[in-house]
């Protein structure tokens, strides 16, 4: 039985906290539901949103496109191979309840993607990464079904598109998926043997804080979830999306150049050559951090992340966002990108 919810506040659905109404929204619970809404006479033909944990958009408008609430639930280990550990989970598992229930069943390699907000659907969309690990290092593939048809698909990840925060379910244009399917499932692949990924200096600086040259899954899995607390503000508390702006990426010659004028830029050497800059580093340069338009502001202990300070509006936050981009730009040249949708 499909059952249309009516006028739905929002806000208790978004990371943000921001007020916006869904004009009808179907939560789906099984891959039958999706089918449900598929084959209904009028949201059949309808376009529709897909909204996991609400913490990688910004609501500036009530919603049109009928809302589709993910809310599959379920963890299971789908495979023991020789070489990995194929987990697989609903999507509308917590991500963090999945790391958790992956480092207490004994399957080691998502330690390093611990404490990031959102469902696990949501997170093969925005190809999710923290402290040297990104999703698309870990995924073996995502279960689909095509919001025409109705029709389920599992995807490897090698036709998934994976970027720097990005994805084939990002996009609707040139063979996207965004808006023409929903992921269902997702299964994520935990190689063997496990081998700790450290690189990150955070991490690097922990091991030498500690002297645990050698720490395991649950020690990583916990330094993450401390570093994470003491930057980013809780969700639950202050409402955000995490990270706002994606750290952008510049050639070896623009990295020398923006180091003659501010030789204190943070900066992180890629493999092709390129150079990533910390986008927080270059918005707290701007004078940005504890600054606010309306109920919007920078967060006063991490420049990278935009908060809600109480009633704060998808406008004001938008506004914000904007003036931090000129500011930036202004100054080193350098136009930052959102790494949430904005609405």
């Amino acid at each position: 039985m499909l059952t249309i919810e009516h006028d739905v506040n929002l806000k208790p659905y978004n990371s943000f906290g921001l007020p916006a109404l869904a004009h009808r929204l179907v939560r789906i619970r099984t891959e039958a539901d999706v089918r449900r809404v598929v084959d209904h006479p009028e949201l059949g033909r309808a376009p529709k949103f897909i909204l996991g944990g609400g913490s990688n958009i910004v609501l500036t408008r009530d919603i049109d496109a009928v809302v589709l609430k993910i809310e599959i639930p379920g963890i299971r280990l789908l495979e023991d191979r020789s070489d990995a550990w194929i987990i697989e989970a609903g999507a509308g598992v917590a991500w963090q309840e999945l790391v958790q229930w992956s480092i207490d069943h004994g399957y080691p390699g998502l330690e390093n993607l611990a404490l990031i907000p959102g469902t696990v659907g949501a997170s093969p969309v925005q190809n999710i990464g923290a402290y040297g690990v990104e999703l698309k290092d870990r995924l073996d593939s995502v279960e689909v079904m095509d919001l025409v048809t109705g029709r389920p698909a599992l995807l490897p990840a090698s036709v998934c598109r994976f970027g720097y925060r990005d994805s084939v379910f990002k996009h609707s244009d040139f063979g996207g998926l965004a808006g023409k399917s929903v992921i269902t499932r997702v299964r994520l692949r935990c190689p063997k043997p496990w081998m700790p990924q450290l690189s990150y200096l955070d991490l690097a600086r922990k091991v030498e804080q500690t002297g645990i040259a050698e720490p395991s899954a649950r020690q990583i899995f916990d330094w993450v979830c401390e570093i994470r607390r003491a930057k980013l503000p809780d969700p639950s508390v202050i409402g955000n999306a995490g990270s706002f702006f994606k750290n952008p990426v510049v050639t070896e010659d623009q990295c020398r150049d923006i180091i003659g004028r501010d030789p204190g830029i943070v900066h992180y050497p890629m493999p092709d050559g390129s150079i990533k800059l910390a986008a927080g580093w270059l918005i707290d340069a701007c004078g940005w951090k504890g600054k606010s338009v309306g109920g919007a502001a920078v967060y006063d202990k991490q420049a990278l992340v935009l908060v809600n300070r109480g009633e704060a509006r998808g406008a004001e936050v938008v506004t914000l966002a904007r003036a931090i981009q000129e500011s930036v730009y202004g100054r080193f040249g350098i136009r930052l990108e959102p790494e949430p949708i904005l609405l």
